[in-house]
């Protein structure tokens, strides 16, 4: 169980680059980093408004001085502190992802971004790459991902207690853009905007969550073929898309269905996980987080409860607050930033064979997640065709 024991040698120096007033990450952010006391948020670049993103900082207890205009003025003046920054947070749009982390790697700083992580594979390579050879870290802000139950699934997956997976279902939907855009604020227009949110609006804002969860979830069963059905309900938002479904191929034959929805009217928002095997299925969903419901054919369904201690290993190691208390999204985001400051930990100790056995949301999570918007947006382009996942 995670206490709040400090588990690296000092607390990183941190930085963030967006993530101010009017943004709506900054703050789970924040929540996560900020918890354990392996993070000490010490200067920023927080808003495109100069001023604005002062105040904001200071008002945070950031030194007045180290809350920088640009984050091209971040990296100048951390770099010439004996005292600077090691890692920055980019809770930037999407667009700005690639050049913000590229100047980051190239001047030493380790990196935590958002999500999706690039526009491109060929991005992600090449920032893997300059990675490697920099010898720094490049974490992803995945937000579920870090839920005690989420790895309960994994660890009941790899220890055969549902069979063999045949049947993969997982959905991520709300309401919140069912209208058209007509008074929309400023976090709708990039992401339906093809220049600032790429090639993609709910598959990459939401879908990418559920994609990466489940290769978490299903370990060495893999994506083989998709087909991808996308729609914009409201016409202005084409090319994007506000709705998609997307059908799966697993590498042991299992199928697959994705479902992604900004305009599910009346829905509040939530995330809904099934995986079914051979002898048993799982469903978790976000919006009763604290239950994973086990049922195995023939018998009565069991709801397994976070904290106790009939789980797995894997999943009581990462839990917060005690079967007694909810865990939520401010938990696991903690126990993203944790593990991610570990990874960054490790690399300045040139400890590799920590980093070899270490779980968190790196670079390789970002490229895949990446990896399939690709292959969704060539079959939708195709016509909803099956395409081979490339």
């Amino acid at each position: 169980m995670i206490n709040g024991e400090r588990t690296i040698q000092r607390p990183l120096r941190w930085g963030m680059v967006g993530g101010g007033r009017t943004g709506q990450v900054g703050y789970k952010h924040r929540t996560g980093a900020l918890r354990d006391g392996t993070y000490q948020l010490v200067a920023g670049a927080f808003d495109l408004d100069a001023e604005r993103g002062r105040d904001f900082g200071t008002a945070l207890g950031v030194e007045g001085d180290r809350c920088y205009a640009t984050y091209q003025d971040l990296i100048a003046g951390e770099t010439a502190r004996e005292d600077g920054v090691d890692v920055v947070s980019v809770a930037t749009p999407n667009f700005t992802h690639f050049e913000i982390t590229k100047a980051l790697l190239n001047a030493g700083i380790h990196v935590i971004c958002e999500k999706p992580l690039f526009f491109t594979v060929a991005e992600c390579e090449e920032v893997k790459a300059l990675a490697k050879e920099k010898g720094l870290i490049v974490g992803v802000t995945y937000g579920y991902t870090g839920h005690p139950l989420v790895r309960q699934m994994a660890a009941m997956v790899a220890k055969g207690m549902l069979g063999e997976i045949r049947i993969v279902d997982l959905a991520y939907t709300h309401g919140f853009n069912a209208g058209d855009d007509t008074n929309a604020g400023e976090a709708v227009k990039w992401r339906t905007n093809p220049e600032t949110a790429g090639p993609t609006f709910v598959l990459g804002d939401i879908g990418t969550h559920l994609y990466y969860l489940s290769e978490i979830v299903l370990g060495d069963v893999r994506v083989e073929k998709l087909l991808c059905d996308r729609t914009a309900f409201i016409p202005s938002r084409a090319p994007l898309e506000d709705h998609a479904t997307v059908l799966m191929h697993y590498s042991n034959g299992a199928r697959g269905r994705l479902w992604v929805s900004s305009v599910d009217a009346g829905n509040m928002g939530s995330q809904r996980y099934r995986f079914v095997g051979s002898k048993a299925s799982l469903v978790w969903s976000d919006s009763h987080p604290d239950q994973l419901l086990y049922q195995v054919q023939g018998e009565p369904e069991r709801i397994l409860h976070h904290g106790m201690p009939y789980l797995e290993d894997e999943s009581l190691a990462c839990d917060r607050m005690g079967a007694l208390h909810t865990e939520g999204l401010g938990d696991s985001w903690s126990n993203i930033y944790l593990w991610i400051a570990q990874a960054i930990d490790a690399r300045m100790r040139g400890d590799d064979a920590f980093l070899a056995n270490h779980h968190y949301p790196g670079i390789d999570a970002g490229l895949e997640g990446v990896r399939w918007l690709e292959n969704c947006v060539r079959s939708a382009d195709q016509g909803a065709a099956w395409v081979d996942f490339e």
